[in-house]
């Protein structure tokens, strides 16, 4: 399915000295990108916000990608229409997908204040933005003559009323714009909880996904998406949420696997985690693997509970499993994780995904401080062996029957922050059997014939 890279952090733009240039930035680093075996990529909110300055989650004009002066400058925070369109260019001629970040359960930066006849209440709801397009006023928002209230507001900015049939019209508008002129293939779906969890955002999102959209030369497009249902808790909400979506949906939505996510941050963090609780975890990656985007951090999690120590743990399991995986653009490259031209790093987890990655998932061994994972290959290509070891004390291993008969599999990507050891390669026997080791709080990919 590839692998996605999230092209953003929160604050990249001044973080990395390239205010209003966020755009060019990324696009300098899509050869490369392409070369290790990248194949999508997701920007930030590319509409202008309430600030010039901010990422675009408090969106203002929607049509304004950096075009018009207003909010205090031209470009967004991450640049102007013409650097935005370059990279798209370049990300295309290197065989990129391009996913938008759908900001619509909220506005902010209105123009003017209105009276809410319903409440009485004065509130920030008139919007007249530069590019003309998707004006609103007070019924576009909660509560409305449609509507009174959905499931969630959003640090207090104007809730967008979906079921007004004006507002629907928009967003559908906003949407074939996106895909048919400006080139976006997919989309993210943020905070999918203040929709509503009945027929509303449900409903937004399958007539987004389902409509027909036509590129040039009239070619239809079936877009991808995958929604942001924060709850790392209760994988069966999240399973719901998409399963209402994907409802007589040929174009059907995964989720971010927070479930996942939150046991990942327990593997690297916690010491006295059980590796049996992995094995045997509810994610959406175990109930509908197909669905499942798989991710070690993002712009949000990363500043409530950040991973702190043996992250590579976590992206050995994504990068190795089912599930379309997502690699943050901090840890690949502020962090220094990607670690490219060696076999210990982001680099390499993600060019074995693309070449071996193939096939069903069997857990051969696991206990406390010890997982041993294949993925069985497809058609005579791929395959792989995963070796995790949660123990701080020594390597470890265990003899397992695997899908390879008398072959060698050697270890093309391993590491660990305590030991810098290379893994021996392995001969299996006649029946497939052979041991397979890791290095303390660390993990071992072995392959056939490389």
């Amino acid at each position: 399915m590839g692998v996605m890279l999230q092209a953003f952090y929160w604050d990249c733009p001044a973080r990395e000295g390239v205010a209003f240039d966020w755009w060019s930035r990324v696009e300098r680093e899509l050869p490369a990108l392409s070369a290790q075996g990248f194949t999508a990529l997701w920007l930030p909110p590319v509409s202008k916000g309430m600030s010039s300055t901010g990422m675009g989650y408090d969106p203002y004009d929607y049509y304004d990608l950096g075009e018009f002066d207003q909010k205090g400058s031209v470009a967004t925070w991450f640049g102007t229409r013409q650097a935005l369109d370059a990279l798209m260019t370049t990300a295309r001629a290197h065989g990129f997908q391009l996913y938008a970040d759908l900001v619509l359960n909220h506005c902010s930066g209105a123009d003017a204040q209105e009276v809410n006849p319903i409440t009485g209440e004065l509130r920030w709801t008139k919007f007249l933005p530069a590019s003309g397009r998707f004006p609103r006023d007070w019924n576009s928002f909660h509560p409305s003559d449609y509507e009174s209230w959905d499931d969630g507001a959003f640090a207090g900015f104007p809730d967008l009323c979906h079921r007004n049939p004006a507002v629907f019209t928009e967003v559908m508008a906003y949407v074939k714009w996106l895909v048919e002129e400006v080139g976006f293939d997919g989309f993210r779906y943020d905070f999918v909880k203040g929709y509503g969890e009945e027929g509303r955002g449900v409903g937004m999102i399958t007539a987004i996904q389902e409509f027909r959209y036509r590129r040039v030369g009239g070619t239809h497009h079936k877009p991808f998406g995958v929604v942001e249902y924060w709850d790392e808790q209760d994988v069966g909400a999240i399973e719901r949420y998409i399963d209402g979506v994907n409802f007589w949906n040929d174009a059907p939505v995964g989720a971010f696997d927070f479930p996942l996510r939150h046991l990942l941050k327990r593997l690297c963090d916690d010491d006295g985690y059980s590796l049996r609780d992995l094995a045997r975890a509810d994610t959406v990656l175990a109930r509908q693997p197909a669905r499942a985007v798989t991710f070690v951090e993002n712009h949000d999690i990363i500043r409530e509970g950040p991973i702190v120590r043996d992250k590579m743990l976590a992206y050995a399991y994504i990068l190795t499993h089912q599930g379309y995986p997502c690699v943050f653009w901090e840890d690949y490259f502020t962090f220094q994780l990607a670690r490219p031209g060696t076999p210990n790093g982001i680099a390499a987890l993600v060019d074995i995904h693309e070449r071996l990655a193939r096939g069903g998932t069997d857990v051969l061994h696991v206990d406390d401080s010890l997982y041993v994972m294949q993925r069985r290959g497809l058609e005579g290509t791929g395959g792989l062996i995963l070796v995790l070891n949660g123990s701080r004390e020594a390597w470890r291993g265990v003899r397992v029957e695997t899908a390879f008969p008398a072959m060698r599999l050697d270890a093309i990507a391993y590491g660990s922050d305590l030991d810098a050891g290379t893994p021996e390669a392995k001969h299996t026997d006649a029946r497939g059997g052979g041991d397979f080791w890791a290095p303390p709080r660390g993990y071992a990919v072995y392959a056939i014939g490389t």
